[in-house]
């Protein structure tokens, strides 16, 4: 067995790995309620799982110049999906309601 082979296994397992970390961000947007929760789950699994898929990819293709697009690409990655996520988050929590002190408290949301 070479060392291609390792690295063609490897590759093969960090793809899929990365792919059900970003299946589990799906379906945590899916099922989570309220913005807070999915902005979570938007954000921290999904950074792991895109960067696990990129070093499955340049474990895959081997050559100077595609593992240098895919480090570029994993930076960027590193930089945008946190920041994304804070910023939406914070544009949710500005546009909650302010409570007052003449307005009832809201009822919990139903069990589902």
């Amino acid at each position: 067995m070479s060392w291609t082979d390792v690295a063609d296994t490897v590759g093969l397992l960090a793809i899929l790995a990365g792919a059900a970390l970003n299946l589990a961000t799906a379906i945590g947007l899916l099922r989570l309620r309220d913005t807070f929760s999915r902005q979570h789950a938007a954000s921290k699994p999904q950074t792991l799982g895109v960067l696990l898929v990129i070093l499955g990819v340049g474990l895959t293709l081997r050559t100077g110049l595609d593992i240098g697009m895919l480090m570029l690409v994993g930076v960027f990655q590193l930089l945008t999906i946190p920041v994304a996520g804070h910023m939406l988050t914070r544009a949710a929590y500005r546009r909650l309601p302010t409570p007052d002190a003449t307005s009832p408290p809201s009822p919990p949301p139903p069990e589902s």
